[in-house]
């Protein structure tokens, strides 16, 4: 595959940015210290601003307060992530143009409806009355259970496993890892034995959705579990059953979120956030990291919990503290209830 390059130039048109007129070629993207001058790099936070003239990089996306500050060429922008973000686009090398095939070693079941241009990749097994829209990639060792839709474009990577019911819109990427539509924890205690409550909704993923390698997402225990559109899925994110999550809402690895809650649209929530079940979170709620969740948030805000990092002894010293408060606090209300009572006796 040849490499990608382009002139600052077209770069400008391609991002937005103000027009130059350079034939200095880029041939991809670096960070300030590191990139070449055959290179394009963004400056976005401002901590970093004192790099910009030290910079080698043969182009740098910046707003205009900036421009003066570029020891080469200045592209300038409104914002310098967007663009950043819409030129990794042009240089990603994982982009593909080869013409769809479908592997000889795939297996693919006679009710299954594939369109003319999908492209499956070795030993990957495509179920009973699946449909695949164009454009479709599945990848190698991928398995695609019984009765599954996926919509055009939508990019299906190695060794992942959709089980039966799981329709998936369009222009969708599923990273490697990700099982959708694996049975949610369903039990029942029958006299202290665990009975199955066998899981008969499916799973339903919006377009534009992202899901992050290793990520799981359990199928419905009668209804569906629902991603909305443009939904970012990171690594390793565990959804129970029938949880339900709006449009547009990024959600960070190692989040684990239990059944049939609901969370709203725009919503972000960071890394290790953990969140009961059956509770509701408002559009446009953002959780920030190792936050416990326990009841529902109604209003959108930022919200927080845990205790940030301390010295181990001082970490140590404040554990005692905290199993102390419930004691503290009933030793303050008795200490506010014998000096209101005192002052009360006393004369004015």
């Amino acid at each position: 595959m040849a490499k990608p390059s382009f002139t600052v130039a077209e770069l400008a048109s391609l991002l937005g940015a103000e027009t130059v007129t350079s034939d200095c070629l880029i041939e991809g993207i670096g960070t300030l210290q590191s990139a070449t001058e055959k290179q394009l790099s963004f400056l976005h936070n401002g901590r970093y601003q004192q790099q910009l003239q030290a910079s080698r990089a043969g182009a740098v996306l910046v707003r205009a307060e900036h421009r003066n500050d570029v020891a080469s060429i200045a592209l300038v922008v409104a914002d310098p992530y967007i663009a950043y973000a819409r030129a990794t686009a042009l240089f990603c090398q994982q982009q593909t143009t080869e013409v769809a095939a479908i592997s000889l070693s795939a297996e693919i079941s006679t009710s299954a409806v594939l369109a003319d241009n999908v492209t499956i990749g070795a030993h990957a097994v495509i179920g009973d009355d699946v449909k695949i829209a164009s454009g479709v990639t599945i990848g190698a060792n991928s398995v695609i259970g019984p009765g599954s839709v996926i919509g055009e474009n939508t990019r299906i990577a190695a060794n992942v496993t959709l089980y039966s019911e799981v329709r998936v819109g369009a222009l969708c990427v599923i990273h490697s890892g990700a099982v959708i539509g694996a049975d949610g924890f369903g039990f029942a205690n029958d006299d202290g034995q665990w009975l199955k409550i066998h899981q008969l909704g499916g799973v339903r993923i919006g377009d534009r959705v992202e899901i992050g390698a290793g990520t799981t997402i359990d199928r419905g225990a009668l209804d569906d579990t629902i991603i909305g559109d443009g939904v970012i899925l990171d690594n390793q994110i565990q959804v129970g059953h029938n949880v339900n999550i709006g449009d547009n809402t990024a959600i960070v690895a190692c989040t684990a979120i239990a059944g049939s809650t609901r969370i709203g649209k725009n919503c972000t929530i960071a890394g290790a956030v953990g969140i009961a079940g059956h509770l509701t979170i408002a559009d446009g709620t953002h959780i920030t990291a190792m936050t416990l969740v326990s009841k529902s948030i109604l209003q959108p805000g930022v919200y927080s919990s845990g205790t940030a990092m301390e010295p181990h002894q001082q970490w140590k010293r404040n554990v005692v503290r905290f199993r102390q408060l419930d004691e503290l606090s009933r030793r303050v209300k008795c200490l506010e209830h014998i000096v209101k009572q005192h002052t009360e006796g006393q004369p004015e």
